[in-house]
């Protein structure tokens, strides 16, 4: 509306908010009395400004609403939504058993671990909270939630002679094993892409999987870091693989010992199943005794 159409309604305005005085001087509200024959001009101009002034400013806050009315929420707010998923995502999983679906038989939760004294193939612990064990007759331990893309971080402890693995997808199996000091590697050794095996008439390998650049396993007994950068395989409309399994990146204590290595199919008897675009991070507790704390697991973009 323009100022011009407006001027009737704010005349009637100005009236409306001016009452005459007994001494026969007006009296506008929020001003001081003016004589009743001077300055009557400059009294309606003042509210009538003010009035403009108010209506200007409802017509915009109208205005306003109606652009903002399906839009997304503030970056502020966007930006507090990211950080409390960031939060979640990157919680300790090892805390407790509660990120992992039954059965969960065979792991327990503990403060610490160490090599048992009376046995070097054996662990010590604690009991309490932050490090979760198998001491090597636990079930396969699997995340409740099921990724594709992910970083995996955790930290693992394994005594002499142990052997366990981390699985992505539950069926991509990065080694865990007591390979200290040994020379030439395959893929049964620590942090190797596990070979292809099959279960009858005896298990068996059958390949030798894809060997870690270099032998980066510590002693048994010390505790060893993980890093797993995993893309999962790519499947078309109608189901059909279009990209392999590959792992971008796999660090052990420090040292890169795969990068962009794709997998053609999944790891050890395992590789007769289908292969899924998705599925849950898998940890072996029945070859052996196994401790992992500081568990992370991330999920990746395209």
């Amino acid at each position: 509306m323009s100022l011009a159409l407006a001027r009737p309604a704010l005349l009637c305005l100005e009236a409306s908010r001016m009452s005459l005085s007994e001494n026969g001087r007006f009296v506008a509200a929020g001003f001081y009395s003016v004589p009743r024959g001077r300055c009557r001009g400059l009294v309606i101009a003042v509210a009538g400004f003010f009035a403009a002034a108010a209506w200007l400013l409802a017509a915009n806050g109208v205005q306003a609403g109606e652009e903002n009315r399906g839009k997304a929420p503030s970056d502020t707010a966007a930006a507090a939504s990211t950080a409390a998923s960031a939060t979640a995502s990157t919680a300790d999983l090892a805390d407790s058993l509660d990120a992992f679906r039954d059965p969960k038989d065979g792991w327990l939760a503990c403060s610490d671990v160490a090599i048992d004294p009376k046995t070097p193939k054996k662990l010590a612990f604690e009991p309490g909270r932050g490090i979760l064990l198998s001491l090597g007759e636990g079930k396969d331990l699997m995340t409740k939630q099921n990724y594709r893309d992910c970083r995996v971080e955790l930290e693992f402890v394994i005594p002499k002679g142990s052997n366990a693995g981390v699985k992505l997808n539950g069926c991509y199996e990065i080694q865990i094993l007591d390979s200290f000091g040994k020379t030439k590697l395959t893929g049964s050794d620590c942090g190797g892409i596990y070979p292809r095996a099959e279960l009858r008439p005896r298990y068996r390998t059958i390949d030798d999987g894809v060997p870690p650049r270099v032998n980066a396993c510590r002693e048994p007994g010390q505790w060893q870091s993980l890093v797993i950068v995993f893309r999962a395989p790519r499947f078309d409309a109608a189901g059909k693989k279009t990209a392999n399994a590959r792992f971008d990146l796999v660090k052990l204590n420090g040292q890169v010992i795969h990068e962009n290595q794709e997998v053609a199919y999944p790891t050890g008897h395992a590789w007769h199943n289908a292969e899924k675009p998705e599925g849950p991070v898998l940890f072996q507790g029945d070859h052996g005794p196994v401790a992992i704390k500081n568990l992370r697991i991330v999920p990746l973009t395209e």
